[in-house]
């Protein structure tokens, strides 16, 4: 007991110095495959009539259910050079005690194009929407509830809490330039995105405390390689900066085509200073399911082991046809 004791005691305190720093938004390892929540700009940004996308992370499923999050997001090409779409999503912490709920509704414009035959585009994307946030006291652990020798629920908390709950309008905004022109060695990709622009305030401080939602900048970026009839390579790029707190990630996948309907993805993303994400999907006639595993590399793993430091995600993406399919090598955004 007291060897659990001290492991509980190492991650409760790693846990409230990463607080201080730590980004208030989730992650994801498959970033370009859920594009509502990477940027607005990819809002329309594929070939086809629309795309739906479902994603669920499972984050340190091993120290006491630590976070699970799912999302949904869809788009629409209206074929005018204007692009729809919703984005959905649901990160709850604790076993339930936190929960954070936000919903966007995003447009872009795909009508910026230059070069031969107008196919370097240029995506510009605005989402608006709400922040949910919510918490429940009663499957909170409280210090005054520690009787000497173990944690007892029957003992008061002691915390006095003038609000559980809140909810605020939230505003984002992003660019996309992409190369799609068909044929190339290299199409080059890449923008840039900021959400919660009109920072929403932390409604959990109490009076006296101004302390806002602080802006979430991203860049992203890479390129699709065609190495072969079958074989490309897609290296990827992401900087993430929230408050205090940076996200670097970098790696790539290999887009292996096994028939005229079937594609093989297979790589890895590795998160600097955090963890290590092997992938593998399958794309089939439109169908991509893909899943990937973070490995933790932090001092988290090292205090609580590595397996149970580890992050499961799992996505599912349906791209619709046009009912003019262009040629398959015709490139708008990866999907990882």
């Amino acid at each position: 007991m007291r060897k659990i004791s001290a492991v509980t005691a190492a991650l409760l305190l790693w846990v409230a110095n990463q607080e201080v720093k730590a980004q208030v938004d989730p992650h994801f390892t498959q970033y370009y495959i859920y594009p509502g929540w990477l940027n607005p700009g990819l809002t329309g940004a594929f070939d086809g009539d629309y795309r739906i996308t479902g994603i669920y992370r499972n984050q340190w499923s091993g120290i006491s259910n630590a976070f699970s999050t799912p999302g949904i997001s869809a788009d629409v090409n209206t074929g005018k050079n204007l692009s729809l779409g919703m984005n959905v999503m649901n990160q709850t912490a604790g076993s339930g005690g936190y929960n954070y709920l936000n919903g966007y509704l995003s447009v872009a414009y795909n009508g910026i194009r230059f070069g031969q035959n107008g196919e370097q585009i240029i995506s510009i994307g605005l989402s608006g929407g709400v922040i949910n946030r919510k918490f429940n006291p009663a499957k909170f652990n409280y210090g005054s509830q520690w009787n000497g020798t173990g944690y007892d629920p029957t003992l008061p908390g002691n915390e006095t809490l003038t609000k559980t709950s809140a909810m605020a309008a939230d505003m984002g905004a992003g660019v996309v330039y992409y190369d799609s022109a068909p044929d190339k060695k290299v199409n080059f990709f890449g923008g840039f995105s900021a959400f919660h622009l009109n920072q929403p305030q932390d409604p959990f401080l109490g009076e006296g405390f101004k302390t806002k939602l602080p802006i979430r900048y991203t860049i992203h970026g890479g390129a699709k390689i065609f190495l072969s009839e079958t074989l490309t390579a897609v290296p990827n790029l992401l900087y993430m900066k929230q408050g205090n707190a940076e996200e670097k990630m970098a790696g790539g996948y290999l887009q292996i085509m096994v028939n005229d309907v079937t594609d093989l993805l297979v790589g890895a993303n590795y998160r600097f200073k955090d963890a290590a994400a092997p992938y593998v999907g399958v794309f089939y006639n439109g169908f991509t399911l893909s899943a990937s595993y973070d490995v933790n590399t932090s001092d988290l793993g090292s205090i609580a082991g590595t397996t149970k430091a580890g992050n499961f995600e799992v996505a599912l993406s349906f791209i619709a046809p046009k009912n003019k399919k262009l040629s398959r090598a015709y490139f708008t955004c990866p999907r990882l």
